[in-house]
């Protein structure tokens, strides 16, 4: 196999690697603050509107580490830097 498909291929597994680790985490995270805001807003019914305000900030800061991984995927796949390095 030549260099430029074993770049390839390295690319596309990692890139899979990425996106299977990187989305496991976001994931149990999302639900766990899901899980305790519903508890929180159980006992403290008078405070959902604070509570729901923050859980929604939470969601969308830890749904960004997903994103980024994806974005890494991407680059590894479509963008590749070490493909010029091999082919120049």
């Amino acid at each position: 196999m030549d260099n430029i498909g074993l770049i390839g291929m390295v690319s596309i597994i990692v890139s899979g690697f990425t996106i299977a680790i990187g989305s496991v985490g976001p994931a149990l995270g999302e639900g766990r603050a899901a899980a305790q805001a519903m508890t929180a807003i159980a006992q403290q019914p008078d405070e959902a509107n604070t509570i729901t305000r923050t859980l929604f900030i939470s969601l969308a800061m830890i749904e960004s580490t997903a994103i980024y991984c994806f974005v890494v995927a991407m680059i590894l796949i479509f963008v590749n830097p070490f493909w010029n390095f091999v082919t120049g």
